[in-house]
């Protein structure tokens, strides 16, 4: 089941919110976004009075015919899932009243719930409310993006730093680079063209540039160049250390197995021996076989030493 937030934690998602796109969206002025709660209505509202007022205005038959609610059908859908068009369709209506948001915007999958708003208002006797969808970024299995190796793919340097944020661009499949460069950067389309028209290694040069300019335009350009850097640094050889990942010990006397979960690589110390088992743990480009091994002041040669898991997640450990 899943958990329910309290309201302080509710508060506190807001203002994280907030904070990760303010970069892109202005909340001063006399016209000034706001960024509001959906818990300061939806938590007081009782369920008798929610049914009957808002839930007799709509037709089960006509949600199951929606293309999410057919899918789930085959799955199993539950009384939750089903209300959550309601739900959402209410804060269409409440943020309309309340503020006179007449346009809901959100990706094609949120298509019924938004439709669901729009009709919900009209059938208040409103006809001017509307909705706006748009492709969503996903991988040419048709999966969205947005996944890293520990997790989501956030915005705010606190969760996701500007090195994997540009490393999970500088690994982006060849076959979503073109789209990527067209939905998430400014570039002109004749130089998206140019840089997508080979399909050899030559792609991971449009790669860099990608991963570049979608960190630029979220962490600023001085971020985005310390990332290349350490990318560099990294690939080639050349570059600067300084700015990949780092995570500062105590001293040097510490388990591989604590090392992968301090750095987060791994969330546990079961995941982290399992990561070790088979194979995908280096130590300054030495594999690591022994889930029992102890680093020590020889594997800080240079001041540090490199952690890394596969060939794209890497860690400076520094004493």
């Amino acid at each position: 089941m899943r958990k329910m937030l309290s309201r302080e934690e509710l508060d506190y998602n807001v203002q994280c919110i907030k904070k990760q796109i303010e970069k892109f969206v202005s909340f001063e002025g006399e016209n000034g976004a706001i960024i509001v709660n959906n818990a300061d209505w939806l938590l007081d509202l009782k369920f008798i009075d929610f049914v009957r007022e808002i839930g007799s205005l709509f037709s089960v038959n006509k949600m199951l015919a929606a293309e999410c609610y057919k899918q789930r059908l085959e799955t199993g859908l539950t009384f939750f899932e089903m209300s959550y068009m309601l739900m959402q369709s209410y804060d269409f209506l409440y943020l309309y009243n309340k503020y006179g948001c007449k346009l809901q915007m959100g990706g094609n999958d949120q298509w019924s719930n938004i439709i669901g708003g729009v009709e919900l208002i009209r059938k208040i006797g409103k006809d001017d409310s509307f909705g706006l969808t748009f492709k969503l970024l996903t991988t040419k299995e048709g999966k969205k993006m947005g996944k890293t190796e520990k997790g989501a793919l956030w915005l705010s340097p606190e969760k996701t730093s500007p090195y994997e944020f540009y490393q999970y661009w500088r690994n982006v499949e060849d076959a979503s680079v073109e789209n990527v460069f067209k939905m998430l950067t400014f570039l002109p389309l004749e130089k998206i063209k140019e840089l997508c028209s080979y399909k050899d290694e030559r792609i991971n040069e449009a790669k860099k540039i990608l991963a570049f300019e979608i960190t630029k335009l979220v962490h600023g350009e001085e971020e985005a160049i310390k990332a290349e850097e350490a990318s560099n640094a990294l690939f080639n050889g050349q570059g600067n250390l300084e700015n990949m990942p780092t995570v500062t010990l105590e001293n040097p006397d510490i388990s591989i197995v604590d090392a992968i979960v301090l750095t987060g690589i791994a969330p546990s110390k079961g995941q982290a021996r399992t990561l070790i088992t088979q194979g995908g743990i280096s130590l300054n480009d030495e594999k690591i076989t022994d889930i029992n091994y102890v680093l020590s002041n020889k594997d800080f040669k240079d001041g540090y030493a490199i952690l890394k898991k596969g060939k794209k997640v890497f860690y400076k450990l520094e004493i």
